[in-house]
Parts: structure tokens; C-alpha cells; sequence
């Protein structure tokens, strides 16, 4: 049930009206998206960048402020509106390795190196930036600001001594996070918790679901209701460790305190989205006053708790009990009433996982490919009469992250953003503002920063631009916002991303897409393995085995959205897969919905079902790893499926359809 905005298709809709066209792979990459204001990191951003700069204006040592602004901006962007303990880690994971950046780039500048010396280390950088990158969101993160640092620090104006510059880097993100601590005593209202937001948002998905059964826009519900809970799973510390598949322990009085309810309700909520899961694969639409009850349940948890009613109607499927039963649980908890819950913990950590995946062939070849980018920056910079060098270098480091989005598309928006960017510097800084004019503007931009950079690239470029230049030329960069150099830079920094990280190293399917279809198939065939063995009660480990298959869903959506963005071969590398990614999305409803039938309908599994899903699974993870899309045609419901008839049947039917058209080997 995977979490992204719906794929305009050009094949029937499930009502068997003809859908809209295709959206153009150009119109994706462009639309802007339209996200809310995050008003608290937008002021702390702007509060810590305004401290920063004043603070070494005040000192008569701006310098030293124009460095620990700029760890206040790479702590601004990523900065979440999430809990203290999230920010801390996401941001002190990338903040440390912007400073290691910045220390490499100042010795190197320090000492004076030459131009193939500059080259080498800004190469050998960009290697170890690249595999980072390619560990996660979190080392993508790390990766980036490692590079950038690296490459501001070779070229900006040193401090005095040259290694303060790293050292004070950190200060300004210390103050992002400082001024996130809520104070000491203070109540906050219900609502203002993250994770009470977050759950609410949950609960709102689900009853937009649950109105949108039986309709075409079900699957776009489902994809945006998986989101939600991505986001509360990520916003919530880990849940308390039980042994998997230990049977259910009789309730007993816990804490009363804000986070066991949270918790609690997200177990409730778990069950209420698997069962809604099943009856949006069946095509089987509920009672509206039974759809309104999640919005209730949303207000609810928003304002502390409270009794919500279940109306009483006459479930008349398993998966229509599935849900009736997984509502009542959850109005229960909601209300602080005890309810019987199953629930899993998340795999232990693998102290090995970061080692595995720096040594990956993923890692190894992102990581090539940005240095070889970086190596060709670096030649170019040594025979061309650059006047800022460091520019190409850190415009190929924030282009070049194909994690981020469309490389294509960031490497247009980085042009067309710094031009506009570079023409509003330009326009303002000719009218001679004072210092504490430019502090202003530098703690506009930044606060800024947080939206433009979730509303578009080229947004957050225009903003960016003008922050970067204002602290240049705090930094006693004269003329840091000419307009020609820093054009000709970026368009050149773009060349050679285009040139060599896109069109001679493309980033295809068979690198991010495929990989992720696998997984999700393994998650779907260990999910449903846990389903078929499941005897009496739910066992502990299905919970915790659905939400993997389903967020290694949302991850293979996510990519293959991505892709559509791309110009062709790869977008259209991407649209072949798009119907394999559709077809395990429905099979993940319809496990769910076999589940409800094992639980409440007393199914017994029949082997040759099993059977045929599994071979069907691999089949399909086959063809991933073959760089073989399936070529049949997929298969929609159009009409209610028969409860009297097993959900594996018809997935399994769904799934020959799927591939009776796959190319021979």
C-alpha cells in the first residue's frame, strides 16, 4: 500500500471508463508541489542564522559568523517538524561529517596545494560522499553536506587560525536545535505532540480511504494513508521487544503516560488499515456513517481522547468484521479503554548494515560516478579562468543526488534557479546595503529554505542562492554576487552532471527501481508466509511483516514515480514497470484480505493457491533481476469480489495475467 501520489494511466479505469492520458514525464518534473508551512523550523532557522551572524558582528569577528551560519543552514535543511529526539539524531548525524567537509576543504586551501592536489582530494571526497550517500536518507544527507563543506572550504576566505572555520561550524547548528527544546513546564496542548499529529493524519487517511471503497480514487487513498503511517512509524520511538509470534498477552495496567497511548492507538490503527487494505482489493464499499468514523477518531486524538461511537451496522464479509472489529478496538484506545492489541517490535539494528552498504556495488558505483563528475569539475577549474572555482564543484555535489529526485530536472532548475537567484543578490546588493541589512536578508532566506525545499528544486535553488551570496560576502567575498560568474559556473557544473552523471551514466531502472521491486516481492512472500501459518490469534510477527511489505511498497512507488520524472530511456524504463508495481500493491490487499478471511471466515489455506502466489513472486523477482518488465496486461477488479471465494485465488490470477505476456528468457 504504497504511499505517493497517483500515476495518470492511459489504460481503462477500474469503472471502464477511458482514464486521462498520461502526464508528460516534463510535466511531473516540473508541477511544484504545494506543501504546508512548517512555521517551527522556519523560525528557528531564521532565529539561529540572525544569532549566528549577530553574534560575530558584534565580536568583530564576522567571519567566524558567516561559518556558523552556514552550520545553521546545513542543520536547517534537516530539520523536521518531528520530535526533539529525531531532529537531534538526523541533524547530528549530518552536521559532524559538514564539519569533516569543512576541515578537509581548509587544509587543502590552507597548504596551498596545487590544482591537481585540489583535484585529487575533492575527488577522493566525492568517492566517499557518493558511497555515504547511498546508505540511506540519513547518509545522503551526510554525504551531501560532506562534499559542499568540502568544497566551500577550499575555496572561501579562511579565518583566523584557518581551522576555527570548521570548529564553529557546528555552533550554528547547535542553536537550530536548541531552539527546538520545548521549555521545561511547559504544557502543550494534546495536539502539538508530533505524534499525536501524526496519528490524527493517519486516522484522516483512513476515513478518506474508507469513503473513496469502490471507487477509482481508492488507490491513490491507499497510496497517501501509507505515507501517514511511514511518517507516525517514523515520528514514534521503537515499540517495546516481545518475542515474535508469542501469543498475545492478557491486557494489564501500564503507564499512564502520553507516549504508551500513542503507541497503543498506532497498534489500533495498524490493524484498522490492514482491514481497510482488504476491502479496497475486494472493491467492497462500507456505510458512510462507518467511513466517518476514523475523522472522529482523528478529532478525538487531536483534542486528548474521548468516547466515539461505532455505529452498529451488520458486517456481512470477514473483511467487513476484520474492520468493525479493528474500528471498536481502536475508538477503545482512543477513549483510554483497555483493548486486546498484538504488536511487534522493529528488527534490531545490524551493527554490520552500514559497513555492508558502504562496500555495496550501489555505493561503490554512485560514488564513482560523483567523482568522476568532481574529477572533471576539477580539470575544467585547472585550465579554465574561473574566477570561483569552488562554485562548480559544490553545484555538481547538490545536483548530482539522484536519491533527491530527477537528476535531468535538477540540473535545469539549478540553472534557471541561479539565474534568478544571482539577479535578486545582484539587484539588492546594489543598492549598498549595511551588514546588519544583509544579517536581515540572510534570515529571511533561510527561513525560507525549509518550504522551497519541499515545494521544488528550483525553489529552493532561488532561495538558496541569495543566502549562499549574502554570506559570502558578509564573509569579505567582494563581488560574490556578479552575475556572469556565477551563471557561467552553475551552467557549466550542470554540463557535466548532464554530460557525465546523466546521459553517459544513466541512473536506470535496473540501478534503484528493480532492486526495490525485489525486495518488496520478498516482504510480500514473508508477510504472506505468516499469514498462511497463522493458527488462532494474529501472531506478533505479521504486524510488524505487513508493515515492512508495505513500506517496501511505498519505496518501489516512490522510485518508480521518480523515474516517470525522467526524460526517455528511463522514464520509459520506469512506465514498464509501473504495471508490476500496481500488481503487488493489489497483492498486498489481497493477503490482507485473505487474513481477515482466515481470522473471521474460518479459510483454511489451500496449498495450490500458496503455491501458484509464491511461484508468481518469484517469477516476478526473477524478471527484476533479469531487467525483464512483464509485458501483460494488468488485471483491475471491476466488480465486488465473491467472499465464498478464496482473496489468494484471484490474486494468484491477477498475478498469471500479469505475466502471460513476459518475454521469453
Amino acid at each position: 500500500m504504497p504511499p505517493s501520489t497517483p500515476v495518470a494511466s492511459s489504460t481503462p479505469s477500474a469503472s471502464g471508463t477511458p482514464a486521462t492520458p498520461p502526464t508528460p514525464w516534463w510535466a511531473r518534473a516540473a508541477r511544484p508541489a504545494r506543501p504546508p508551512l512548517p512555521w517551527a523550523p522556519m523560525a528557528r532557522a531564521a532565529l539561529a542564522m540572525a544569532l549566528a551572524l549577530a553574534a560575530g558582528l558584534l565580536a568583530h569577528r564576522v567571519d567566524l559568523g558567516v561559518f556558523a551560519g552556514l552550520g545553521a543552514m546545513h542543520a536547517t535543511m534537516n530539520d523536521r517538524v518531528e520530535p526533539v529526539r529525531l531532529r537531534a539524531r538526523r541533524i547530528a548525524t549530518a552536521v559532524p561529517a559538514s564539519a569533516l567537509g569543512m576541515l578537509i576543504g581548509s587544509a587543502l586551501q590552507h597548504a596551498q596545494v596545487g590544482a591537481l592536489t585540489l583535484g585529487a582530494g575533492l575527488t577522493l571526497t566525492a568517492f566517499v560522499s557518493g558511497a555515504l550517500s547511498a546508505t540511506g536518507p540519513r547518509g545522503s544527507a551526510a554525504g551531501l553536506l560532506l562534499l559542499v563543506s568540502a568544497t566551500l572550504g577550499s575555496g572561501m576566505p579562511l579565518p583566523h587560525p584557518w581551522w576555527a572555520a570548521a570548529a564553529v561550524l557546528p555552533a550554528g547548528a547547535v542553536l537550530v536545535l536548541l531552539l527546538g527544546v520545548p521549555l521545561r513546564g511547559r504544557r502543550r496542548a494534546p495536539g502539538a505532540d508530533p505524534g499525536v499529529r501524526a496519528l490524527a493524519a493517519v486516522y484522516d487517511a483512513l476515513g478518506r480511504m474508507l469513503a473513496d471503497l469502490g471507487t477509482p480514487q481508492g488507490s491513490a487513498s491507499r497510496q497517501v494513508l501509507t505515507a501517514r503511517l511511514n511518517q507516525l512509524q517514523d515520528v514514534l520511538p521503537p515499540l517495546p521487544s516481545h518475542p515474535h509470534d508469542a501469543p498475545a498477552p492478557s491486557p494489564a495496567p501500564a503507564p499512564d503516560t502520553a507516549a504508551h497511548r500513542v503507541h497503543t492507538m498506532y497498534r489500533a490503527a495498524l490493524a484498522a488499515t490492514e482491514a481497510a487494505t482488504g476491502l479496497l482489493w475486494a472493491w467492497r464499499p462500507v456505510p458512510p456513517e462507518v467511513a466517518a468514523v476514523p475523522g472522529l477518531l482523528a478529532r478525538a486524538v487531536e483534542h486528548g481522547g474521548g468516547e466515539v461511537p461505532v455505529p452498529d451496522w451488520s458486517p456481512d464479509t470477514p473483511s467487513r468484521q476484520a474492520l468493525d472489529a479493528a474500528l471498536r478496538a481502536a475508538a477503545a484506545t482512543v477513549a483510554g479503554r483497555e483493548a486486546v492489541l498484538t504488536t511487534a517490535p522493529a528488527p534490531p539494528p545490524d551493527p554490520w548494515r552500514l559497513r555492508v552498504r558502504l562496500v555495496s556495488p550501489g555505493a561503490a558505483r554512485y560514488g564513482a560516478r560523483l567523482a568522476l563528475c568532481i574529477a572533471v569539475g576539477a580539470a575544467l577549474m585547472a585550465v579554465l579562468p574561473l574566477s570561483r572555482s569552488y562554485w562548480v564543484p559544490m553545484t555538481i555535489a547538490f545536483v548530482l543526488k539522484p536519491d533527491l529526485g530527477s537528476v535531468f530536472l535538477r540540473s535545469v532548475s539549478r540553472a534557471v534557479g541561479t539565474v534568478l537567484g544571482v539577479a535578486v543578490t545582484a539587484a539588492v546588493l546594489s543598492l549598498a546595503p549595511g551588514p546588519w541589512a544583509l544579517v536581515a536578508i540572510a534570515a529571511l532566506c533561510v527561513a525560507l529554505l525549509p518550504y522551497a525545499t519541499a515545494a521544488h528544486y528550483g525553489l529552493n535553488t532561488v532561495v538558496m542562492t541569495p543566502m549562499a551570496l549574502v554570506l559570502l560576502q558578509l564573509g569579505g567575498q567582494d563581488g560574490a554576487a556578479e552575475f556572469r560568474p556565477r551563471v557561467l559556473d552553475t551552467v557549466l557544473a550542470s554540463a557535466i552532471v548532464l554530460l557525465f552523471g546523466h546521459l553517459l551514466w544513466p541512473e536506470r531502472p535496473r540501478h534503484r527501481i528493480e532492486p526495490r521491486l525485489v525486495s518488496a516481492a520478498a516482504a510480500l512472500k514473508a508477510y504472506l508466509a505468516s499469514v498462511v501459518r497463522q493458527d488462532g490469534p494474529e501472531p506478533r510477527s505479521e504486524v510488524w511483516l505487513r508493515r515492512t511489505a508495505y513500506r517496501a511498497l511505498a519505496d518501489a512507488r516512490a522510485e518508480v514515480e521518480q523515474g516517470l520524472a525522467e526524460p526517455p530511456p528511463t522514464g520509459r524504463h520506469a512506465a514498464e514497470w509501473l504495471p508490476a508495481t500496481a500488481a503487488l500493491e493489489r497483492l498486498s490487499g489481497a493477503v490482507a484480505a485473505f487474513a481477515a478471511q482466515r481470522r473471521y471466515g474460518g479459510r483454511v489455506p489451500e496449498r495450490a493457491e500458496v503455491e501458484r502466489v509464491g511461484r508468481a513472486l518469484d517469477e516476478l523477482t526473477a524478471a527484476a533481476r533479469a531487467h525483464r518488465p512483464p509485458t501483460g496486461a494488468a488485471a483491475r477488479p471491476t466488480r465486488p469480489h465473491d467472499p465464498s471465494r478464496s482473496a489468494l485465488g484471484r490474486a494468484a490470477d491477477e498475478l498469471d495475467t500479469l505475466l502471460a505476456g513476459h518475454p521469453p528468457r
